[in-house]
């Protein structure tokens, strides 16, 4: 009986039929490997123009939400430790309102010592006034007695008559002159010492009142207080923190505040749209990745320094060489908005001419 195996042909049959098998495997391995197509809502919502700038001319940019009043970094005038914190970020705080306090127990014991010489100084001074006083009177004492006895000796010497008095009598009132005359000098002395001792201490007086006057200028900066009023936004100091006057480049601001009501947006319009824009015009604003919330923002100003480009769209295409022309808005009150959010714009473009 005959191998039925040995009627199948290699070429005519087995080949065709492994190439049918690896042709379904081919087609079922690319199959598998092909990416997913689908599409499928983004996460975030590109921007886009709406309203009456749907179908104008316009001018994009993006920009970041900041303060009306631009954001202040609040500092301290004295190194030391923070002794007392009294606000939080969000709480709201009027001009001059304190925020923080440093410690001042060395400048007070300053102060204190200061103090007492003032005290030791003024005490100089009512002993030198009272040693002026007693040299006024001993001068105007010596004076009367220095007149009287000129007088007398005048008298002595006026008289014609030899015999009429007694050359003693005149030795004696002429004694009694340079006597009175001497005693003027020494009272005149001692009130020249007397006034020279009162200047002096007057001078330690007006030094210790003026090194008093200093402590007590550090003791009131050492309470910070709010330069304008807004809102707190971010605290960065505890109470027992060491704060210096003097930070590193990168040292984080103690307070950071700024008058949030009303908000305002600073976009970027790179400088070769910038001549396209159509200035005092609002504009149409949209938080980023939610372009449905959209805003009409009033024009406030055009900054009038052209500056790089520091807010990035991370955009592929994005050129970070560039340098932009920065428009203000103020935004309507919205709870879509807050400090340091990034933004995109749309503003009108000038109308081209035929």
């Amino acid at each position: 009986m005959a191998n039925p195996l040995s009627r199948i042909s290699f070429s005519r049959q087995v080949l065709p039929l492994l190439a049918i098998i690896g042709l379904v495997v081919a087609a079922a391995w690319i199959w598998m490997d092909l990416p997913d197509r689908s599409t499928i809502e983004p996460e975030e919502q590109p921007p886009r123009a709406s309203g009456e700038l749907a179908d104008a001319a316009r001018v994009a940019g993006s920009g970041v939400v900041e303060p009306s009043s631009e954001l202040i970094d609040v500092g301290s005038a004295l190194s030391g430790l923070v002794t007392d914190l009294k606000v939080k970020p969000g709480d709201r705080v009027e001009k001059g309102q304190p925020l923080f306090s440093i410690d001042t127990r060395s400048i007070r014991a300053q102060l204190d010592e200061t103090q007492a010489r003032v005290n030791e100084a003024q005490a100089s001074v009512r002993e030198a006034d009272a040693s002026i006083a007693a040299a006024n009177a001993a001068i105007s004492e010596a004076r009367a007695a220095e007149q009287t006895a000129n007088q007398q000796l005048a008298l002595f010497r006026n008289i014609d008559d030899p015999a009429a008095i007694s050359q003693s009598e005149l030795i004696q009132a002429e004694g009694n002159a340079r006597s009175a005359s001497e005693r003027r000098r020494v009272a005149e002395s001692q009130l020249a010492q007397a006034q020279s001792r009162h200047g002096q201490a007057e001078a330690q007086v007006r030094t210790a009142q003026a090194a008093a006057s200093r402590s007590k200028t550090e003791i009131g900066r050492s309470v910070v207080r709010a330069p304008v009023r807004g809102e707190i936004l971010a605290v960065n100091i505890r109470p027992g923190e060491f704060v210096a006057t003097q930070g590193g480049g990168n040292a984080q601001p103690f307070i950071q505040m700024g008058e949030t009501d009303p908000l305002h947006v600073r976009i970027d319009v790179d400088e070769g749209e910038a001549v396209r824009l159509a200035e005092g015009e609002p504009a149409i604003v949209s938080p980023r990745g939610d372009a449905e919330t959209r805003v009409r923002a009033r024009f406030v100003r055009v900054e009038p320094q052209v500056v790089p480009k520091r807010s990035l769209t991370n955009s592929a295409s994005e050129r970070v060489d560039v340098r932009v022309v920065q428009i203000i808005f103020a935004l309507p009150a919205s709870d879509a908005f807050r400090v340091g959010q990034q933004v995109d714009a749309f503003m009108p473009a000038k109308e081209q001419s035929e």
